[in-house]
């Protein structure tokens, strides 16, 4: 994937780009189309027909929604939509969709996290999120980012903080894929810190300073559940 390495065993072939306004009625009412029953069932909470889809795309293009897409083989294959809020007292709200075809490769949090970078470019704090309470994909891809979903009346409606902590998304994708990588970047900084101790006159000689190192990377190694 262009946009960043993919983390599945079968990495998505494609990229991700926010649509301009002119590709934004065609692309993304293609791509609508093509979901199946139940993923249009799980989009749009149980509306199914054509003609609903091509209006909501029409409005899309026509009301500042941006539009990130997932592109392959000239085709969008899943979007993430950011709508802006409809009056001040409203917060903007977003929206995924990913072709069957394309999922369980990282595209929907490929998405999310690009949507997220294009919702602090503007400014916005708090995003809504709303999706059917049966659509488990997206509760759990929410969910991944911080949202706090409630249950009623069949759908689950929750808020993302951009102003908070690093994300609970992260924290999760630094599992297994990542336990290596996460491992070297624990030793950098166990690394850096004991040179600043040794500068500040902390450990008396080497003896010391290795103990000292064995101490701290023992320490970020158990946190990361990474055996080397």
């Amino acid at each position: 994937m262009a946009y960043e390495k993919a983390t599945r065993s079968k990495p998505a072939s494609g990229y991700v780009r926010t649509l301009t306004q002119q590709e934004e009625l065609p692309l993304l009412r293609d791509h609508l189309l093509r979901l199946d029953a139940e993923s249009r069932h799980d989009r749009f909470n149980g509306f199914l027909d054509d003609s609903f889809i091509e209006s909501y795309a029409a409005l899309c293009a026509d009301d500042d929604t941006v539009i990130i897409a997932y592109i392959e083989n000239h085709a969008v294959r899943g979007a993430a939509e950011l709508h802006p809020p409809e009056s001040p007292d409203w917060l903007p709200e977003i929206a995924f969709s990913v072709e069957a075809g394309v999922r369980r490769r990282g595209v929907g949090t490929s998405l999310f996290r690009r949507l997220i970078e294009e919702a602090r470019a503007k400014g916005y704090k708090t995003l809504r999120i709303t999706t059917g309470a049966e659509n488990h994909a997206m509760r759990a891809l929410a969910g991944k980012f911080g949202a706090h979903l409630t249950f009623r009346d069949g759908e689950a409606t929750g808020t993302i903080d951009l102003t908070g902590q690093p994300l609970a998304e992260l924290a999760k994708l630094a599992s297994a894929p990542f336990a290596g990588t996460r491992a070297v970047m624990n030793f950098s900084r166990v690394y850096r810190t004991l040179l600043s101790a040794i500068a500040s006159g902390v450990y008396r000689d080497a003896k010391d300073f290795i103990a000292g190192f064995r101490r701290g990377f023992r320490v970020t190694r158990r946190r990361s559940g990474y055996r080397l």
